[in-house]
């Protein structure tokens, strides 16, 4: 099924739950970077739950999730927006750990020590960071411990990557569920049973009942009703005008040495894989190819 993001309204109400499948998204992902199984699986977790947080935001505001875990992975990072686009990268996407309990060992890599820092740009003058340490190294457990202790709302957020035997991303998504003041509890406590009992996000998408599958188990038991939200995306906002305005602090002098030696000024977008070249101070970016360099 094709990527979808949906909201889930309990008709007991007092839940925010949203949920969306990014199987095409993080297989952008993994392609631009060249990652490997494990980083495949950390980044795709991150950008669903940075696209998920998205949702939760308005006009041209955006949430930046990074990890600076002590994990061989490096800095973890993604970008959510409202418009249900996300992009992200991993330090060293060529990091990859042993398997644990035959599964992929996302907390190993990410590091059990560290901090996740979160940005929320909501357009005012400042951007509003929140820095928590890292519990787990397992994305979902680490953004469910940001919202309830820093944002103090209640939440459980359950996040998965499922990766082929050709090292592809074969299903990608993720639920965020949030408990509002005056959820009854009963209806908290149910809801806490199915996510434990849940096992794996992937396993209904892999079904090819799509995130509605991942829905049905986690609200087992509660009358709902769905809105679709739109289709996921991994978008980059790179363009010639913020390589200016990097080139502009590296300072005239910088930009000359760098174009005397190489003959071009070059530039990797970190978030997108995407390379750009300028062949003389005054002259346009150029695009010097298309992303994803990395394994196919």
């Amino acid at each position: 099924m094709a990527d979808r993001a949906v909201a889930a309204f309990p008709e007991a109400g007092a839940l925010l739950v949203r949920a969306a499948e990014t199987t095409d998204l993080v297989e952008e992902a993994r392609r631009r970077h060249g990652t490997s199984p494990t980083a495949t699986a950390a980044l795709g977790r991150a950008l669903t739950g940075a696209l998920l947080l998205g949702t939760l935001l308005k006009g041209d505001a955006s949430v930046l999730l990074q990890w600076r875990g002590d994990g061989p992975l490096g800095a973890v990072v993604a970008e959510g927006r409202p418009d249900l686009t996300a992009r992200g990268y991993v330090a060293r996407p060529e990091a990859d750990v042993p398997p644990r309990g035959g599964k992929i060992d996302v907390g190993a890599a990410v590091g059990r020590s560290g901090d996740l820092v979160v940005v929320k740009d909501l357009g005012l003058k400042e951007p509003y960071v929140s820095t928590v340490p890292i519990q787990t190294g397992e994305i979902g457990d680490d953004l469910a411990y940001y919202l309830t202790v820093s944002e103090q709302i209640p939440s459980a957020v359950g996040l998965g990557v499922f990766i082929t035997p050709e090292y592809r991303v074969g299903a990608a998504g993720g639920i965020l569920v949030q408990a509002l003041p005056g959820a009854p509890d009963e209806v908290v406590e149910r809801v806490a049973e199915n996510l434990e009992a849940l096992g794996g996000v992937t396993e209904g998408i892999r079904a090819g009942r799509g995130i509605e599958g991942v829905l049905e188990r986690v609200l087992a038991g509660l009358a709902y009703r769905v809105q679709p939200l739109g289709t996921p995306r991994f978008r980059c906002r790179c363009s010639p005008g913020r390589l200016d305005a990097t080139l502009a602090a590296l300072g005239p002098d910088e930009a000359r040495r760098l174009l005397d030696e190489e003959g071009v000024i070059r530039a990797r977008c970190a978030f997108c894989g995407t390379e750009w070249v300028r062949r003389d101070l005054d002259g346009p970016w150029e695009r010097a190819g298309p992303p994803g360099g990395g394994a196919s």
